[in-house]
């Protein structure tokens, strides 16, 4: 090597200390790391940890949370502009900030230099909208996406079952170094589904999710989590013969049905379970059906909908009220 060479290399070390600049090969490896999960069938790799991660969502972060992750938060986004969350969810959280009570803003999300985004297709990001995988990407920020809201590149989306929040716990222990906590916490879920689930039902009685809509109900398909956790609950999900996600259904396809109990969604914009039920109990066609005549309702929070760890709390309630004596 020249003298000049060796001249430019210490100056540019010089610099890189003055800086406050790590050199990469000076870097010890990250233990487990580097690791590559997928998010919606595209691979995301990780050289360490995130310690600056953004989650959309109240049952995102649930997720989060039950790992421990809130040290490595820096914000979260969507939750007190939609849903109701209990002191303890708070307590949890601790001083993470909410950067956006209801959508982010790749302002919001930029401000804060995050080091992963945790959300989902529609989730808090919309296809061509502002905040996506793509447009986060070229900020050099990735995103996991909630494998539930995966948006299907050819056909129907799949049947949903508690993979979807199993597999997903599992994928943030694997990204954050944690497989052991993730693999005990889903080792205990399974456990509590299992005795949920006791004594089977000699039939599976018809459950119809009730989220919202006057004109047209929003419903959960056999794509939605509701339909695993009626599954898992020994249910039958009304609706889940319609090939889809989320999405609106008709009240006659509804009460053709003659679901035997229905879920109701306690929301905190207004449309709670009380105003839910007086649209039922109003409607020519619903009104008739067993469970409004016979007041069978089961109310349930967003985040026990929605894949997170409250979906097991929501399978014992379902559980317990196919089995209640009548």
């Amino acid at each position: 090597m020249s003298a000049g060479r060796r001249w430019a290399k210490r100056v540019a070390a010089l610099a890189a200390a003055l800086l406050g600049v790590v050199p990469v090969m000076a870097m010890a490896a990250e233990p487990g790391f580097p690791v590559t999960v997928s998010s919606c069938g595209q691979p995301v790799r990780f050289d360490a940890p995130p310690r600056r991660m953004v989650v959309h969502d109240l049952n995102m972060a649930e997720m989060a949370l039950a790992l421990g992750l809130q040290p490595r938060m820096a914000g979260v986004t969507g939750i007190t502009g939609w849903y109701k969350a209990g002191p303890e969810f708070f307590s949890a959280l601790g001083q993470v900030p909410e950067l956006a009570p209801r959508y982010p803003t790749l302002e919001n999300l930029l401000a804060v230099q995050p080091d992963l985004f945790f959300a989902g297709w529609y989730y808090g990001m919309q296809p061509g909208g502002e905040v996506t995988p793509a447009t986060l990407a070229r900020h050099g920020v990735p995103t996991l996406v909630l494998t539930e809201s995966c948006i299907p590149t050819g056909g129907v989306k799949p049947e949903a079952t508690l993979d979807l929040l199993y597999g997903d716990v599992l994928r943030l222990g694997t990204v954050f170094g944690r497989q052991g906590a993730a693999e005990r916490l889903v080792a205990g879920w399974r456990g509590r589904v299992r005795a949920a689930a006791q004594p089977p039902l000699a039939r599976a009685p018809r459950v119809f999710v009730y989220d919202s809509g006057e004109d047209k109900p929003f419903t959960a398909g056999r794509a939605a989590m509701p339909q695993a956790l009626i599954a898992a609950a020994g249910g039958a999900n009304a609706l889940g013969d319609l090939a889809m996600g989320w999405g609106t259904a008709s009240w006659e396809a509804v009460a053709e049905r003659d679901p035997q109990f229905i879920v109701l969604l306690d929301y905190q914009n207004g449309q709670g379970p009380e105003h839910l039920r007086r649209v039922l109990e109003r409607h020519p066609a619903m009104r008739l059906t067993q469970a409004v005549r016979e007041r069978r309702y089961v109310v349930l929070r967003y985040a026990e909908l929605t894949p997170g760890p409250a979906n097991i709390d929501a399978i014992e309630k379902i559980a317990r009220a196919l089995r209640a004596p009548r």
